[in-house]
C-alpha cells in the first residue's frame, strides 16, 4: 500500500503543496499549521478502519474520497479524524485521496522542501524489519557470509553466560 507521509522537520511552510492541491480539486487536501515557528503539513492518513467514515450519515466517505454529491456537510467526519485531516467548505467535506489519477499527487510535485513523499508501506515495513533482525543478530547486509552463523551462536552463547552470572 502507498501512502503519502510528511517530514515536518524539512517543511518551512511556503505552501506550495496547500496551493498545488487547491488549484488542482479546488479546496486543500493538506493544511499546513504553525506552531513556535515550525511548520507542520496535515493530511489526511487514509485509515484502515476509518472514523470518518464509519461516521458518515450519507456514507459519502469511501477509500476512494467524498462523493460531494451525497455529502451534506454535517461535519461529523471533521469531528472524529484523529488527525484534524478533513475539512468542511462550502457544506462539504473534502480531504486528501492521494491524488490517484496522477502518477505523483499535486503537492509533492510542488514541495521544494521534499517534506512530502510517497512510500510503499509494506516494502518500509519489510526494510525495517531486516534493519531491526540485522542489529539483534549483529548481521550486517554487506557482510553476509558462512561465518555469520557462528557470530550469532556466539553472540548468543555471549548472552546466555551474561545472564548466568546475574542470576
Amino acid at each position: 500500500m502507498e501512502k503519502i507521509i510528511i517530514q515536518p522537520d524539512l517543511c518551512d511552510g511556503c505552501l506550495d503543496c496547500q496551493d498545488a492541491c487547491t488549484e488542482l480539486h479546488g479546496t486543500s487536501g493538506i493544511l499546513v499549521r504553525e506552531v513556535e515557528g515550525s511548520f507542520y503539513p496535515i493530511i489526511c492518513q487514509q485509515c484502515e478502519d476509518a472514523p470518518c467514515q464509519l461516521i458518515c450519515p450519507t456514507e459519502a466517505i469511501s477509500g476512494e474520497g467524498i462523493e460531494k454529491e451525497k455529502c451534506i456537510g454535517c461535519g461529523l467526519c471533521m469531528m472524529v479524524c484523529p488527525f484534524g485531516a478533513v475539512v468542511v467548505h462550502e457544506r462539504k467535506a473534502s480531504k486528501c485521496h492521494q491524488c490517484p489519477d496522477l502518477d505523483t499527487p499535486a503537492c509533492i510535485k510542488a514541495c521544494s522542501k521534499r517534506a512530502i513523499a510517497k512510500v510503499d508501506t509494506d516494502k518500509l515495513q519489510a526494510e525495517r524489519q531486516l534493519k531491526h533482525i540485522e542489529k539483534i543478530t549483529g548481521i550486517s547486509k554487506k557482510k553476509r557470509k558462512s561465518s555469520d552463523l557462528i557470530k550469532v551462536m556466539t553472540a548468543n552463547t555471549r548472552v546466555k553466560k551474561a545472564l548466568d552470572k546475574e542470576a
